[in-house]
């Protein structure tokens, strides 16, 4: 107990008040100096100006003692076989895309820096699958993480309710394969100018001590937790079920749609009745039944329009490739909609999304074709949106307005300057320089030439879709 904290439950005693009764009164986070209630409390609503700006880059310090980082190494090595730096495993429960272990690493407490205030004891964790497995075995300390700002209020009462700036929980891409650094930011933004609700994103330079002293990690994409503030601001609402699922829809299987919120609810009828429908052996015998029956469950267009999007841009690490990074929100209308997630793998037509996908690889990987004729029912959401006449039609409709009005070559090259620009001074200096083991990138040229390349595919892109629209 604080000095200050005793003083006042004596004096509390002295007027007849019992000390458990205000203790419990006293703000979370009182004894924490930097508190305020627009900085720390739940109180207020989640501060995207400040959070995240898109004109400028905020500057996040964290620090851990070398004990904690060595728990951090114990606790990789013991989950997926492999400690930070042994580039040599090839085997085992970090192999790659699509062979990470299925636990989570684990949390650990510590302090947070931003403008100049501190955040206690918040939760810490590496985060990430083929991302994650890359850096840690080739010894890179730009390691993907979260961050949970009340993880450890039970063991800190101080800290309950804890919120950065209104946000509970944040996601830090470090661009992994992505020489650019800026696919992660931009592909957000383009799914939203398309009409698709995306996570807002923003930069940060990102200063890590590891307990041997601060060290400069690089640019970093801050990414919004959709189950934490994203669903809410964006559907208005965030009752319905939110699920990150792993599943190619061709069957329902429970453990693989994960419940991001209503944990205690045993309800997933919502995530069966669509899994379903999709299925029905009317799609063959009777296609407008199948539609309608589909439409009840989920909702079809919205799909068909992040569908035209994301073939357009090309992912190589989303549905019909990989069965992860998407959501589905059983948003208002009482149906399941789709969220897409993780991008720093998209916009490149060079698997591994654009920069140098060193131990992680591309596996087997495929990004899905704008025709999506390659596609096989293993993807039925794909296949079977893609055999049936109407929603075909529908989606090279969506296909060719996003054309048209978004993705043209004058747009995109403005917002590829604009974002290049903004985090050129913190990436190859002169403010300050990624290099070495606490940066993805091999040189600096990778990082002035990756420009270039994000315009030439998009004028690619634009050929081959045109083509196909006509």
């Amino acid at each position: 107990m604080t000095p200050s904290r005793l003083l006042l439950l004596l004096a509390l005693v002295g007027t007849g008040f019992s000390c458990q009764q205000k203790a419990i009164d006293i703000e979370p986070g009182s004894t924490n100096s930097d508190w305020t209630t627009e900085s720390h409390s739940n109180e207020v609503d989640p501060n995207y100006v400040v959070v995240f700006p898109q004109d400028q880059v905020n500057t996040l310090e964290i620090t851990m003692t070398a004990a904690e980082w060595t728990a951090i190494r114990a606790d990789m090595k013991t989950k997926f076989g492999s400690d930070f730096g042994s580039s040599g495993t090839t085997g085992g429960g970090m192999g790659g895309a699509g062979g990470f272990g299925s636990d989570d690493p684990d949390y650990v407490a510590l302090p947070v820096k931003f403008n100049g205030k501190v955040w206690n004891k918040v939760g810490f964790r590496l985060k990430g699958n083929s991302s994650l497995s890359s850096t840690w075995r080739s010894g890179i300390y730009k390691l993907p993480f979260r961050l949970h700002f009340d993880k450890f209020e039970d063991d800190f009462p101080d800290i309950k309710n804890q919120r950065f700036y209104g946000f509970k929980e944040l996601s830090m891409s470090p661009a992994y394969s992505d020489n650019s650094l800026i696919r992660e930011k931009v592909v957000a933004d383009i799914f939203r100018s398309a009409g698709v609700p995306a996570a807002q994103t923003a930069f940060y330079k990102v200063y890590i001590d590891f307990g041997e002293g601060q060290k400069y990690c690089g640019v970093y994409t801050m990414v919004e937790v959709i189950d934490d503030t994203m669903v809410e601001e964006q559907f208005g609402e965030d009752d319905g079920n939110i699920y990150k699922p792993e599943s190619t829809f061709q069957q329902f299987t429970q453990s693989q749609f994960e419940k991001k919120n209503n944990e205690t609810a045993a309800d997933w009828s919502d995530a069966q009745a669509f899994v379903t429908a999709l299925n029905a052996t009317t799609r063959t015998t009777n296609a407008a039944e199948w539609r309608a029956n589909l439409e009840k469950t989920f909702n079809v267009d919205h799909y068909l329009k992040f569908l035209a999007v994301n073939n357009t841009i090309v992912n190589w690490d989303t549905y019909g490739a990989m069965a992860h990074n998407y959501y589905l929100y059983n948003a208002p209308a009482g149906k399941l909609t789709w969220i897409p997630w993780d991008h720093n793998m998209s916009m490149t037509s060079t698997v591994g999304g654009g920069g140098n996908p060193g131990n992680g690889g591309g596996g087997g990987m495929r990004a899905v074709s704008i025709s999506m004729s390659e596609v096989t029912s293993s993807w039925p959401l794909l296949r079977y949106v893609a055999n049936d006449p109407v929603y075909y039609a529908r989606y090279k409709e969506h296909a060719k307005t996003f054309l048209e009005t978004v993705f043209t070559p004058a747009n995109m090259n403005a917002l590829f300057e604009k974002n290049t620009s903004l985090i050129s001074p913190y990436v190859i200096g002169p403010q300050a320089t990624e290099t070495g083991k606490y940066s993805n990138l091999s040189s600096s040229a990778n990082f002035i030439s990756a420009l270039g390349v994000l315009k030439a595919h998009v004028v690619t892109r634009n050929q081959e879709v045109s083509t196909f629209l006509k």
